[in-house]
């Protein structure tokens, strides 16, 4: 068999526009992957496996130079209505603002939200911003009756989980 062969055999495969089939580049396998992971998470039973989220979101955000802030809208049995990227950043912030977070979640009539950002320095340590940030939108989105059941950064492969460190 020959070395081409060989590479082959272990690639991806695409087809172009003629029919043809060649080796997938980097960009045509992480897209496949984003589409995969968002057909997972989107009308999935209730999230019942937080490495289906994590997963999702590393490849979603990991690799990101500028913030991004999302929220995933959740039903009132916790599957995935939607995945929203609502604010974009710099290299080191964003600005988020809590009455259009409020007005996605009552459009697409969510129960529950998981609110995401990243955070390109690859430190996925919460600021003291990211922290009031959370208070500020868990407060508003209680006089809806809108849960948050979670605030996740993401800092390349490491994500930060605020209700597993008590920070909710």
């Amino acid at each position: 068999m020959s070395q081409l062969s060989l590479s082959l055999d272990s690639s991806l495969l695409v087809r172009d526009v003629a029919g043809d089939y060649r080796p997938a580049n980097a960009d045509e396998v992480l897209q496949a992957a984003r589409r995969v992971l968002a057909g997972q998470m989107r009308g999935c039973e209730a999230l019942t496996s937080p490495q289906v989220v994590r997963d999702f979101l590393r490849v979603k955000l990991g690799t990101l130079e500028h913030e991004v802030f999302a929220v995933i809208h959740l039903d009132a049995q916790n599957r995935v209505i939607d995945y929203v990227e609502m604010f974009r950043g710099t290299v080191s912030q964003t600005s988020v603002y809590p009455r259009e977070v409020v007005k996605e979640a009552l459009a697409r009539n969510s129960a529950a939200l998981l609110l995401v950002h990243n955070h390109p320095s690859g430190v996925a340590e919460p600021s003291r911003a990211d922290e009031t940030l959370t208070q500020t939108l868990k407060s508003a989105l209680a006089l809806v009756d809108v849960r948050v059941l979670d605030h996740l950064i993401v800092a390349g492969s490491a994500i930060q989980s605020f209700a597993e460190r008590g920070l909710l």
